[in-house]
C-alpha cells in the first residue's frame, strides 16, 4: 500500500519512531509541513503533490484548527485518512466542542483513527467513519533505568490549556495535601530521568473521557500509574486494571487511600508497576502502533460523495 504521510513539522512531543514504525509497514512517503504549507493545503498539493491519486492512502496528522479553515480542499482528496490524537475535545466543555463532529460530517467518506475507544464509538454513532488506535509511547527513548525514585510522588506536564482544567483543580487540590511535585522538563533525557525517579506517577485526565500519552509513559518508566479513570470502556480497550497494572480514583479522597495502602505495602506497589511496564511495551509501544495504524487504514474506504448544499456550507465552519 503507497500512503503519502503529512504530519506537523513543529510539534512538543518527539514523533520521529511512531512514524517510522508506521513506514515499516507500507510504502510510505511521509513529509513534515511546517505551519504555512497546513495553512495552505491547496498551494501545498498544486506544487509538490500534482497527482494525489497516485496514492493508496492520504493519511493526514496535522494541526485540527489549520485544517478546520480547510474543509472544501480537504474533502476533495482522495483516499483520505485522518490520524487524530485531540478528538476527545469534541466531547468537553472547550473551543472545539462539537467541531469534529461538524468537520467530519462534511466529510463522510473520510476514515478518522483517534485515540479514545468512547470517543470512537460516539463518532460511529454519528456516521463517522471512526476507528480506535490508542495513544502510546516512545520506546525508543523511555525505558525503566533501575533509578532510585527519590521522588515519591510526581506530575510531569502542561497545566495550561482550558481542556486541562480539571486536571490543573485536582494537581493543586492534592499539593496541598500530600508531597506532590509538578514539574515541566524539556522532551528527551531530562524527561526519561525524570519520570524514572517519580515512584507514584499522577495522571488526571479529570473530565476528558480518555487517556493521555502521559499514562503510558509513565508506565513505561516503571512508575506506579495513578489516574483518573475513564470508565469501563475505555479500561477494557486498554486492559487497564484497577490495583493489578495501574491505580483508577475517581476522587481526591479516593486517590489518598490507596495511596496509602500502597505506602504501607510496597511488595504490592511494586508489581503493580512491573505489570503496568509490560502491558505498555506489549500493548502501547510506538513500534508497535505503526502496524495496527497501517491495518485500521487498508480496508476499503467509503465512497466519495459530490458536495450538496449543506456541504457546502459546512465547508465554511472555520472561516
Amino acid at each position: 500500500m503507497k500512503v503519502l504521510f503529512l504530519v506537523q513539522k513543529e510539534q512538543r512531543i518527539l514523533l520521529g519512531h511512531f512514524y517510522a514504525s508506521i513506514a515499516a509497514h507500507c510504502e510510505c512517503d511521509l513529509r513534515w509541513l511546517s505551519d504555512e504549507e497546513q495553512a495552505d493545503l491547496r498551494g501545498y498539493f498544486r506544487r509538490a503533490v500534482p497527482q494525489p491519486e497516485q496514492y493508496d492512502r492520504i493519511l493526514l496528522f496535522l494541526r485540527f484548527k489549520k485544517q478546520l479553515r480547510q474543509v472544501a480542499f480537504i474533502r476533495s482528496l482522495p483516499n483520505l485518512v485522518e490520524l487524530e490524537h485531540d478528538a476527545y475535545q469534541n466531547f468537553i466543555p472547550c473551543k472545539y466542542t462539537g467541531k469534529f463532529s461538524r468537520y467530519y460530517r462534511a466529510m463522510p467518506h473520510v476514515r478518522v483513527l483517534v485515540s479514545g475507544a468512547g470517543v470512537a464509538r460516539r463518532l460511529q454513532e454519528e456516521g463517522v467513519d471512526a476507528h480506535f488506535v490508542p495513544k502510546g509511547y516512545d520506546d525508543s527513548r523511555l525505558r525503566d533505568l533501575g533509578l532510585e525514585r527519590d521522588i515519591e510522588l510526581g506530575f510531569v506536564g502542561s497545566l495550561g490549556s482550558v481542556a486541562y482544567s480539571g486536571r490543573k483543580q485536582l494537581l493543586e487540590d492534592l499539593a496541598k495535601v500530600e508531597p506532590l511535585l509538578i514539574t515541566k522538563t524539556r522532551s528527551g533525557d531530562e524527561y526519561l530521568q525524570t519520570l524514572n525517579r517519580i515512584r507514584y506517577f499522577v495522571g488526571a485526565d479529570v473530565g476528558m473521557g480518555e487517556y493521555m500519552i502521559k499514562n503510558f509513559e509513565a508506565m513505561a518508566c516503571g512508575c506506579v500509574l495513578f489516574t483518573f479513570d475513564q470508565g469501563e470502556e475505555e479500561n477494557r480497550a486498554l486492559g487497564f486494571a484497577d490495583g493489578v497494572n495501574v491505580v483508577l480514583y475517581r476522587s481526591l479522597d479516593e486517590l489518598r487511600e490507596k495511596l496509602a495502602r500502597l505506602r504501607g505495602d510496597p511488595a504490592h506497589a511494586a508489581t503493580i508497576a512491573r505489570a503496568g511496564e509490560a502491558l505498555a511495551r506489549h500493548s502501547f509501544a510506538f513500534g508497535h502502533l505503526g502496524e495496527r495504524i497501517v491495518s485500521a487504514i487498508t480496508p476499503a474506504l467509503r465512497p466519495a460523495v459530490a458536495p450538496g448544499f449543506l456541504h457546502r456550507l459546512l465547508g465554511r465552519l472555520g472561516r
